[in-house]
């Protein structure tokens, strides 16, 4: 297994913060990490992500859980559980609006043959959060 992380505490309600993170259309304007992203941010719905960590090539991931404004989950890999990504999304109500958490497990026997090739992505996800909370503490 490899995962990598982040969190921060968002001083917005949930709605707003959910809003964000469902709006594909508007990812561009706020993520620093993402080129483009297509498709709808719902249920059993595949997005296609160009990321700057890797723009010669796009990522398909299907949105697995989609349980608002509280949890959603991106997941994509390889058939028979050979490699599997999922990325997760989770807002718990504080006293100051929410807090943010996302994750992304990579799994599967492959990960031991491909697992190097996948970029650390601890930056890029600092990035990430700190981008969503701008965004949503300007609402």
């Amino acid at each position: 297994m490899k995962s990598f992380s982040t969190h921060r505490d968002i001083q917005a309600p949930a709605e707003v913060v959910w809003a964000i993170l469902t709006n594909s259309a508007q990812y561009a304007e706020w993520d620093p990490t993402l080129i483009k992203m297509e498709g709808t941010i719902a249920l059993n719905q595949v997005l296609t992500i160009h990321s700057k960590l890797a723009p010669d090539r796009a990522f398909t991931p299907k949105v697995v859980v989609f349980e608002a404004p509280h949890r959603m989950v991106w997941s994509s890999g390889m058939p028979f559980g050979l490699f599997k990504g999922e990325r997760t999304f989770v807002l718990t109500p504080n006293e100051n609006g929410v807090r943010f958490m996302m994750n992304e497990m990579f799994t599967g026997v492959m990960l031991a043959m491909i697992g190097n090739s996948i970029p650390d992505m601890t930056e890029p996800f600092e990035q990430f959060s700190a981008a969503l909370k701008a965004r949503a503490e300007t609402r």
